[in-house]
């Protein structure tokens, strides 16, 4: 099994960037494909990106599509999603999700594993 811990979130001005972090500890992080979803009030969860074991594939929402980039360094045992020109409407707990696939989709149900979130608020 995988633990997986969020942090970076925060409170952020329109258009502005913040770096959410993702650390695992138990199993090593290389043995999965990891996700970033996110979740606004009243809203369901909803994918944001993803990344496979060895980094080398890469898949993202169409919201975030340009905006956004998500990496990992497995010698860390860390994933990253880097969020650039931050909107009103990215305010969500954000979570990250461990696959033990060697790509991951957008299906959170592939997911086994997820951590406690953190939360970005953006304001204007």
């Amino acid at each position: 099994q995988v633990q997986l811990v969020e942090s970076g979130g925060g409170l952020v001005q329109a258009g502005g960037s913040l770096r959410l972090s993702c650390a695992a500890s138990g199993r090593t992080l290389s043995a999965y494909a990891m996700g970033w979803f996110r979740q606004a009030p009243g809203k369901e969860r909803e994918f944001v990106a993803t990344i496979s074991r060895g980094g080398s594939s890469t898949r993202y929402a169409d919201f975030v599509k340009g905006r956004s980039t998500i990496s990992r360094d497995n010698a860390k045992n860390t994933v990253y999603l880097q969020m650039n020109s931050l909107k009103l409407e990215d305010t969500a707990v954000y979570y990250c999700a461990a696959a033990d696939k060697p790509r991951g989709t957008a299906d959170f149900a592939e997911y086994a594993y997820w951590g406690q979130g953190t939360q970005v608020t953006v304001s204007s």
